[in-house]
């Protein structure tokens, strides 16, 4: 045998598990509760999905304005997403805007639940990606609704924030 083959193997099979793919950005981002919400609590829950709903997540094609996520019985579900129709799929094809099943542990849900029946408290859907692994994530966030001076709150202090960021541009130089 030869000295050096050993070591070549080695290194192509270590180079080949290396190999991880990066996650890209998000598919859909969900603007308005960051407005509309003041978030306390962010979690991340898997997407139960079928084959023409995740090619049409990687042709980002999903709106989450105006959805929510709802326990129902000891499952999470988000209610009221929109996932284009893969044009593709044909005859297969999934229905838009049905209930999607959120893949969360018990101890999970429970603890979102006993939240949730806090007055004020709502589960609200801030993004959906794909993760390192390649699989469709949400993010999820306990959330207060805003009042609508708290909102203009919000508004002018980060015009505020704008403002003194550009005046210390001028003195960087």
């Amino acid at each position: 045998m030869q000295k050096g083959l050993y070591p070549a193997i080695i290194a192509r099979v270590s180079a080949k598990k290396k190999k991880v793919k990066d996650s890209t950005g998000p598919v859909a981002v969900n603007k308005k509760a960051y407005h509309n919400f003041e978030l306390v609590e962010k979690i991340e829950a898997g997407l139960s999905l079928r084959g023409s709903e995740v090619k049409s997540l990687r042709d980002n094609q999903a709106d989450l304005n105006g959805s929510y996520a709802r326990i129902i019985g000891d499952e999470c579900f988000l209610v009221g997403a929109t996932i284009a129709q893969y044009e593709q799929a044909g005859i297969y094809n999934h229905e838009p805007t049905r209930k999607r099943k959120l893949l969360l542990h018990k101890r999970e849900i429970f603890k979102i639940k006993s939240k949730l029946e806090q007055r004020g408290f709502t589960l609200v859907p801030l993004k959906i990606y794909f993760n390192s692994r390649g699989y469709a994530k949400i993010e999820l966030a306990l959330a207060h609704g805003k009042k609508q001076y708290d909102k203009r709150q919000s508004i002018a202090s980060r015009q505020q924030k704008r403002d003194v960021d550009r005046q210390m541009k001028k003195y960087r130089r």
